[in-house]
């Protein structure tokens, strides 16, 4: 997906949703959006991981399913996971 205000705009207000979601030491601004969010990059466990889908499940609309064969990408980086929630939101 291609970087415009609206992207850079949903990927802050998603990383607004991990760091209040996971109580994070670091703001919004400073995740990367291209760095890994699970292991070295954010750090993120797997609990980690199910908290935040369950946030932006409830927060946008739509379901990621724990058995998904695509979390590995959808929740590789901030950017894919705003790229997922930017095509399958309902709100």
């Amino acid at each position: 997906m291609t970087d415009t205000p609206a992207t850079d705009a949903l990927r802050l207000e998603v990383a607004e949703q991990i760091v209040s979601a996971l109580n994070l030491d670091v703001t919004a601004q400073e995740i990367e959006p291209d760095a890994p969010l699970y292991g070295d990059g954010l750090g993120l466990d797997s609990i980690d991981i199910l908290e935040v889908a369950l946030v932006l499940s409830k927060r946008y609309g739509f379901t990621l399913r724990s058995d998904n064969e695509d979390n590995v990408r959808i929740f590789a980086s901030l950017a894919s996971l705003a790229d997922y929630v930017a095509t399958h939101r309902s709100q």
